[in-house]
């Protein structure tokens, strides 16, 4: 098994007024050669958007992008002709492919908006730009990993051009699951959301992170109440491009 720690204080940050943003990986003006991504894992941005407030249109491609509100709702809009509301408890993919362009801005105008926004590299590109939005119930059951994201559309969660599999759960103290890596030369990303786990014997805290790969499951166990955590298992090799 290797590893490697990405603690919450030692994330890039980006503090704009109305944006306030946390870069796990190198990403617009914070810039580390060593944390470039973790496999085809390119982007995690844990951001804090201000009431109406957010990002004008602004263009992308050839990427997988995934977004999570964990707080308050995101209006989006696409050339795609998609405008939509995007709140906690619900997923939305965007595979850019050729290209988009897109807007995203607070929903609400009384309290902030705090999403995990997630970039993919795809497994082939130039693919035809789709959009995908769905609730996410079944994360209401407690002391369970549930799929959100698969290289799939007919497996649970949405789906994305990679052979990457995401994993969310809230756990009750003294609780945990065991997971098994699905993928050929994977490696699974855990980010803790909230609360405290043991990640293969790694103690996390709120927002701290850990890579591991070269093993075939991982054991975690979380420490508080309510303790929330998210799993990204992705192909340690780059696509070629």
């Amino acid at each position: 098994m290797r590893t490697v720690l990405h603690p919450a204080n030692s994330r890039g940050t980006a503090d704009h007024g109305w944006l306030k943003a946390n870069h796990s990986f190198s990403f617009a003006n914070y810039f580390d050669r060593n944390r470039m991504h973790f496999g085809v894992l390119r982007v995690l941005n844990d951001d804090r958007i201000a009431p109406s407030m957010g990002f004008g249109t602004h263009p992308h491609d050839n990427m997988e992008i995934i977004t999570i509100p964990l707080s308050g709702a995101l209006k989006h809009k696409d050339s795609m002709g998609h405008e939509e509301t995007i709140e906690s408890g619900e997923i939305q993919v965007m595979s850019a492919g050729t290209g988009i362009y897109h807007s995203e801005f607070n929903g609400r105008n009384d309290i902030d908006t705090t999403l995990l926004q997630i970039w993919v590299f795809p497994k082939v590109r130039d693919v035809q730009p789709r959009y995908q939005q769905l609730p996410l119930k079944d994360l209401e059951t407690a002391n369970k990993l549930h799929q959100v994201v698969s290289p799939n559309e007919n497996d649970e969660g949405a789906w994305i051009h990679q052979d990457a599999w995401f994993h969310m759960g809230t756990f009750d103290a003294e609780t945990g699951a065991d997971y098994a890596l699905k993928g050929e030369n994977t490696g699974v990303y855990a980010f803790v959301i909230d609360g405290v786990f043991e990640v293969e014997g790694t103690k996390l805290g709120q927002r701290d992170a850990i890579g591991l790969w070269e093993l075939d499951t991982i054991k975690l166990k979380s420490l508080e109440a309510s303790s929330r955590i998210l799993l990204m298992e992705v192909p340690m090799q780059l696509p070629r491009m």
